[in-house]
Parts: structure tokens; C-alpha cells; sequence
């Protein structure tokens, strides 16, 4: 799959995130975020399926299972929190993956081999759809569906921007340059972020969107469909990962 292509799909999941984050006040059974929480179960759902193809895991469906299973279980406990701290229960579920992890290798037929290699690909793979949650968080900061907004915009506008033919430091800057302009742009239009708030979530949202635009063209695979398909499912990733970033950026700065 072209990296292009892949940015394109990031920037489009990107773009759904944002519209989630828009209609963030609608509920089911009291819960706020219902599509948004959604939106991240299916994206753990997508990436579960191509980590495993790409790093080369042995036993590729115990993974995806492993991974499937945390990533919903975080965005439930998330997303049915009424705590003020709503991450409180992310570390007991992401114990929970590890155990499952081992639980996995246990249930293999195949003799087990390469081990340890399928334990700490699983877990690491686990560790991105569990990070998706930071978007449930941060959607119920101060800032609100604003700093969701904001994140998923700059995000958005990132990703495409890393879909041009630039190269070396060229692509990273403008990366860079594209999400921060953009998180400034929102900041202004949405009075709960701030400009010099709206700048600074977009910085950070692009320098991240570089270092995965970076890994990713490492990975260029032009051979079986099923192969491609595992690519394009990873595009999955800069999304999910982004998530906790922008809880994290919109604590630390809007509160």
C-alpha cells in the first residue's frame, strides 16, 4: 500500500473522530459518547486485524483476539466511568491483556515457538487500541468535545499534508507545520481552547503524525492483497495513539 494512500485513510479516520467528537453530547443509558466509543472499538477492531501481518507474530488470530478484546474492554471501562478520573480503571484492564496474552499462548496447537516474541507483540499491539481511550478522556475535560475537536483536526490536516511528495526534514516540517497551523485555527474558532492552547495541541499532534508518517514508509509492501490490506489497516494507529496525547495536552493546558 503508498504511504499516501495510507495518510489519506488516516486523515479520513481522523476526520470521523472530529465528527464523533462534534456530537459528543448525545447518550445511551445515561453515558455520554456512545459514537465516539464506537468509532474507537472499531478502530481497535482494524488495527487488531493488521499488527499481527505486519509484525510477524506466529500465532496471528490468538493475537487479534488479545487485541480486539482489550481494546473494547478499555474504551467500556472508559466510557462507562463516572469517575472524575475516568483512566482509573485503563491500567487493571491492560493487566487483564497481559494475563490474556498468556492465556493466548497456552491455547496454541502449534508448539509455541518464537514464545516470548508472540507475548510482547500481542501486549504491545494491545497497548494501542487501549491508548484510543485518551479520546473518551479528554472529551470529558474542561475543554469538552472542543479539545476532541481540535486534536482530531489537527490530526486530520497532518495526515494529509504527509500524503505530498515532499521528503526528509521537507516533510517532517511541513507535517509539523500543517497540524500545528491547524490547531491554531481551531483554537481561535473555539473560545473553550485558545489560541496559544489550540497551538500547542497542534504541535504536538504533528510531531507525533511525523515520527508514525516516518515508520510507515519503512513499511511499503506492494505483494499479496492480504498484505496490503494488513498496511492499510495500520493507518489505524497515528489515530488511536493520538488519543492520549490530546487528554494528556488538554489537562496540562486547558485543564
Amino acid at each position: 500500500m503508498q504511504a499516501s494512500n495510507r495518510a489519506v485513510t488516516s486523515a479520513v479516520l481522523a476526520t470521523l473522530v472530529a465528527v464523533a467528537g462534534v456530537v459528543g453530547d448525545l447518550t445511551l443509558a445515561g453515558h455520554s459518547g456512545p459514537v465516539l466509543a464506537g468509532l474507537l472499538v472499531v478502530l481497535g477492531g482494524l488495527f487488531a486485524y493488521g499488527w499481527p501481518l505486519v509484525a510477524g507474530l506466529p500465532a496471528r488470530w490468538h493475537s487479534t483476539t488479545v487485541i480486539v478484546l482489550g481494546g473494547a474492554a478499555a474504551v467500556l471501562a472508559v466510557w462507562l466511568s463516572r469517575e472524575q478520573a475516568m483512566l482509573n480503571q485503563v491500567p487493571a484492564v491492560f493487566a487483564g491483556v497481559v494475563l490474556a496474552a498468556f492465556l493466548a499462548e497456552l491455547a496454541r496447537r502449534d508448539g509455541r515457538e518464537r514464545l516470548v516474541e508472540s507475548v510482547a507483540g500481542t501486549v504491545a499491539g494491545a497497548l494501542v487500541p487501549v491508548c484510543s481511550v485518551g479520546w473518551l478522556a479528554a472529551e470529558r475535560t474542561v475543554a469538552g468535545d472542543a479539545v476532541v475537536v481540535a486534536g482530531a483536526v489537527a490530526l486530520a490536516v497532518g495526515s494529509a499534508v504527509s500524503a505530498l511528495p515532499f521528503r526528509g526534514w521537507l516533510r517532517v516540517g511541513a507535517v509539523v507545520g500543517g497540524s500545528t497551523a491547524a490547531g491554531a485555527v481551531v483554537g481561535v474558532a473555539l473560545t473553550e481552547i485558545g489560541l496559544l492552547s489550540g497551538t500547542l495541541l497542534g504541535l504536538a499532534v504533528g510531531i507525533l503524525v511525523a515520527a508514525a508518517t516516518e515508520l510507515f514508509r519503512r513499511l511499503e509492501h506492494d505483494g499479496e492483497p492480504w498484505a496490503r490490506a494488513a498496511l492499510w489497516s495500520i493507518a489505524t494507529l497515528p489515530v488511536a495513539v493520538t488519543g492520549i496525547l490530546v487528554y494528556l495536552t488538554g489537562r496540562v493546558l486547558i485543564g
